[in-house]
């Protein structure tokens, strides 16, 4: 029902608007033809008067003569001309018996005689070059020469009083220009401003309407409408134009979108409060009847939103892994979802904890020094709970006993919250001042169970939803801490040496940068080769080549403690120290080969110091060179040996 009045209010109102829109133009079309031949009628009188009184002149041998002036001057202000004048051969002009002005320059008497009988186009005033005025010119002849012009002086500005015209009843505004130059004759719009309708440049149009269009027909002379945006008013102006049988004129009326749509604007008034009121009685009725339907469908409305959401977290955890910025926006969108004023989420794995928080107006954000969970959390989730609450002040007190002192400084503050309680520097730290009350639960690895972080919001609004939903998105950040330990124990898989426990050589390329980067002034390589391998595989088997390299892997940990170590082929072995004193490095590298011997095992060792390194490559070439000396060595005495033996 509210549909079809407001679809027949639309039509109704657009039914009058557009017929009020019709009369404007119709009233504009009649009213511009009508000052069209007002202005005709008026220049075609005043050319009579000037035919007559350029006849009398012609008879007259003095044109200074005191009667004849008297006679032409009893003509001023008759029609359009304010004024008489003679212009001379000699571009003279006499004003009056005795009164000349020079107009060289400014006017020209072989010119005006080659136009005959017209009216000029706008030009300065002889007598006040501040003033714009039109000459209706007309030749005096005599025996069929022409010895002088006669021309009446029409003043521009004093146009609209003369002409005495009204258009739309006084709230419209006339124009009359040039249609060939765009110099405006007449603008009551703005009254005493005579412009040019070009350089005033373009106005937004309305839909439908087409500015250069405009422009093509007003200069070619038709006659047709525009309605555009005024810049002295703001709103539409209804513009109308036709042309003028003088001098290439044109006249144009204009009127304001307020005053042609009054009417309409005022039934459409009505029919807007109308169909207020009746909106208002429908929502009345809708209230009532969306009131009892509310009541039985928000619990389903916001199980299903709980699920959205659920899901829309477990969206951004699902390669959360891989990509951090996901679990910042899930810690933000948990925050958001349920009006809490910080969340801090504590994920430990492996030794490395990691510490997680987003505050309310600020983006989530992992703490450059990663602290643990309050030790009355961990105590609690390790005993088996599957929540914690804490809204009173003595359970938030009673949550880290340790950090809570008696004495506090805002214990003094009258603007203090009710409520709140002071903290040491470790609780600020950890979960922020200003609690009112604090809910976490443990995340645990969903394969093994165990503790693998915990999830805490602080300062949020009492909802019955809030356990459940806080405790399935327990379960979700326990799916996101197994997927980072299962990625986690991939790359390492990816980056060890199954049988020496070392880095392996995609490891060591990774590292190469990284290495340079950062010990640029100062780093060691160690190079490292185990003699024999090759023959104990040959001879022996395999199994106790690999007894043999795990050896010498575990003498190396045991005198190189440092984590740059790599096994890089199948019996080499490069480290790489920081900075390190070479006369000590080699004395490990010492002490490492006679602990071998025992095990009648052999390894070379190049070591290689520079404080300024330039090129990694040519430090790990130096260290591999001084390995092969030492190797060529080792082989060259066992030979010798062996002749000697034999």
């Amino acid at each position: 029902m509210v549909v079809l009045v407001v679809c027949a209010s639309i039509v109704m109102t657009n039914h009058i608007s557009n017929t009020e829109r019709e009369r404007c133009f119709d009233r504009l079309y009649t009213e511009a033809a009508d000052i069209a031949t007002f202005i005709e009628n008026s220049i075609a009188s005043d050319r009579e008067e000037l035919e007559l009184l350029a006849a009398v002149v012609a008879q007259s041998d003095d044109f200074n003569a005191p009667h004849l002036w008297n006679l032409l001057t009893s003509f001023d202000h008759v029609g359009f001309m304010s004024q008489l004048a003679l212009l001379m051969p000699d571009d003279t002009v006499i004003y009056g018996a005795g009164q000349t002005i020079d107009a060289r320059g400014q006017l020209s008497f072989q010119k005006e005689m080659g136009h005959g009988v017209h009216v000029s186009h706008r030009g300065k005033s002889l007598l006040n070059p501040d003033e714009y005025v039109l000459r209706h010119y007309y030749p005096i002849k005599r025996e069929g020469q022409v010895v002088a012009i006669l021309y009446g002086v029409v003043m521009i500005q004093k146009l609209p009083l003369t002409m005495s015209i009204q258009p739309y009843s006084g709230k419209g505004a006339m124009y009359l220009i040039e249609g060939d130059t765009g110099d405006f004759l007449v603008d009551t719009w703005h009254p005493g401003q005579v412009g040019n309708l070009w350089e005033l440049g373009t106005r937004p149009t309305a839909p439908g309407y087409d500015a250069a269009k405009f422009q093509r027909g007003f200069i070619k002379g038709e006659s047709d409408y525009l309605v555009f945006v005024s810049r002295t008013i703001g709103e539409y102006l209804y513009f109308y134009y036709c042309p003028v049988g003088i001098n290439e004129w044109r006249i144009a009326l204009s009127i304001p979108e307020s005053v042609v749509m009054a009417n309409a604007l005022h039934i459409e008034k009505i029919l807007k409060i109308f169909l207020i009121v009746e909106i208002i009685c429908f929502a009345l009725y809708l209230i009532w009847v969306l009131n009892d339907v509310r009541l039985v469908t928000a619990e389903k409305q916001r199980r299903l939103e709980t699920i959205q959401n659920i899901h829309e977290i477990e969206q951004f955890l699902f390669n959360a892994h891989e990509k951090k910025e996901n679990l910042y926006a899930a810690i933000e969108k948990l925050g958001k979802i349920m009006g809490a004023g910080r969340i801090n989420f504590w994920m430990l794995e492996r030794g490395l904890n990691h510490h997680y928080r987003w505050e309310q107006g600020q983006p989530a954000e992992e703490c450059e020094q990663a602290s643990l969970p309050p030790v009355k959390l961990l105590k609690s989730f390790a005993s088996g709970s599957n929540l914690f609450e804490a809204s009173t002040p003595q359970q938030l007190a009673a949550m880290l006993p340790e950090a809570v002192k008696a004495q506090s400084s805002a214990a003094n503050d009258p603007k203090a919250p009710a409520g709140h309680i002071a903290t040491s520097e470790a609780l600020y730290a950890v979960l922020g001042a200003h609690l009112r009350n604090i809910m976490a639960v443990p995340v645990r690895d969903v394969v093994a169970g165990q503790l693998s972080g915990v999830l805490a919001i602080s300062n949020v609004k009492p909802d019955a939803t809030n356990v459940p939903l806080l405790q399935a998105m327990g379960f979700s950040f326990g799916m996101f801490c197994n997927n980072v330990k299962n990625r986690a124990d991939l790359q390492e898989q990816g980056e060890r040496d199954a049988l020496t426990g070392m880095f392996n050589r995609n490891r060591y390329e990774r590292d190469l940068p990284e290495l340079f980067d950062k010990y640029q002034e100062a780093l060691t390589c160690i190079y490292i080769d185990v003699n024999g391998l090759r023959e104990m595989n040959n001879t022996k088997g395999h199994d106790l080549g690999d007894v043999m390299l795990r050896t010498v892997a575990q003498a190396i940990n045991n005198y190189f403690p440092e984590n740059y170590k790599y096994r890089v082929g199948g019996d080499e072995f490069v480290l790489f120290v920081p900075g390190g004193i070479e006369s000590e490095l080699n004395k490990y590298s010492e002490n490492m080969a006679a602990e071998l011997l025992q095990y009648d095992y052999h390894v070379s060792v190049g070591i290689e110091c520079r404080n300024q390194v330039e090129s990694i490559s040519n430090l790990i070439k130096a260290a591999e060179q001084k390995m092969y000396n030492q190797k060529r060595a080792f082989y060259a005495n066992r030979e010798r040996r062996n002749m000697h033996v034999a």
